[in-house]
């Protein structure tokens, strides 16, 4: 029983990270390859994951095309060498192309609808689809599959996940004061091309307003001016949910950021051009997600007013309704995966 895992972003090793080890203890044998993106290298080494590195992260749709045949040659190298039973990923283009090729059956989880280009290359090629209940986008009928969570509750169920404060405060929450936990993109992803985020300007005003009242955390996957740098965050990558967990609210231009807050009862703002099911289900269904689908200085600084009007205990309220709508998906996950056993071995 061997399942490969290829991890291409720093979500993508907390989406699967539960999974595999769930899958260890049934003595499935684990093969990981991996892409040097952001802290995916690091967040694999704190979690004592071992991983072979088949690329790294490019600038531009020049690059990215040319990561594409270079990843998937080297991925269909190592699966034709190790012959794992099945594949797993988050988005899932490489694995679906090289499924087409070795017949080794692939398992596609995606959230994301805007990634137009990307899934239109995956989808056709690829063994099985599973998204959330909520994603908002069309899917091939015949192997498409919906489940009622988000990728976030993979690695945030409560039954997986407790904040720690004390690793908090370690990481640079300020126990004292309110904190506001802000996340920016790299806007390198391949569903990002043509897409930007906030400037300098607008961070510069949001970090100023909330530092006023409060304690500022930035986390980062792009480089900042030397003016944010008393604000960015400097503690381990695994240690940022717990962080997350403790704040007041958080903002910014990752929808993963956000649905993870959302998860963990902390209201969050998502501000950019594109939005996701996922996010607007927080909205609508929960109220534990302002979306903003334009980069707006007015409209943000509104919205931080009115996230931040309700008592914590309401988002808190929030979140047990969201959890109790929604299944473990790191099981979900382990379910699907094992349907793949090799006949011999099933029951």
């Amino acid at each position: 029983m061997k399942a490969l895992f290829d991890i291409n972003h720093p979500a993508h090793v907390h989406f699967f990270r539960e999974p595999i080890a769930r899958l260890k203890k049934k003595g499935w044998e684990i093969v990981i390859t991996s892409r040097d993106k952001d802290v995916t290298l690091q967040l694999l080494k704190e979690y004592g994951l071992e991983s072979t590195v088949l690329t790294k992260i490019g600038r531009g749709a020049l690059s990215l095309a040319g990561e594409l045949l270079v990843r998937d040659y080297k991925l269909f190298r190592l699966v034709r060498d190790l012959k794992p039973d099945v594949m797993a990923s988050i988005g899932g283009t490489f694995i679906a192309h090289v499924s087409a090729i070795s017949k080794v059956p692939s398992l596609v989880f995606y959230d994301t609808e805007n990634a137009r280009a990307q899934n239109f290359i995956t989808y056709p090629f690829a063994t099985e689809i599973h998204v959330p209940a909520c994603y908002e986008a069309k899917l091939p009928a015949d192997k498409s599959f919906r489940y009622q969570g988000y990728h976030e509750l993979s690695y945030l169920h409560p039954d997986i996940f407790s904040p720690d404060r004390g690793l908090a405060v370690a990481a640079g929450l300020d126990p004292n004061k309110k904190n506001y936990l802000i996340r920016l993109v790299s806007w390198q992803a391949n569903h990002d091309v043509g897409v930007s985020g906030w400037n300098s300007d607008l961070l510069k005003k949001v970090v100023d307003k909330l530092a006023a009242e409060g304690n500022v955390l930035i986390s980062t996957e792009a480089e900042l001016p030397e003016y944010f740098s008393p604000w960015i965050y400097t503690g381990k990558p695994s240690d940022l949910h717990h962080v997350l967990a403790c704040s007041s609210l958080c903002i910014g231009e990752s929808a993963t950021l956000a649905s993870e807050s959302a998860v963990l009862g902390v209201p969050a703002i998502y501000m950019a051009t594109e939005g996701r099911g996922y996010t607007n289900e927080q909205q609508n269904k929960y109220q534990l997600v302002k979306n903003i689908l334009a980069i707006d200085e007015r409209l943000l600084f509104s919205a931080i007013d009115e996230m931040l009007s309700p008592d914590a205990s309401f988002y808190q309220q929030q979140k047990e309704l969201l959890l109790a709508d929604k299944i473990d998906v790191a099981k979900y996950v382990v379910d699907r995966i094992s349907m793949f056993l090799p006949s011999k071995l099933v029951d």
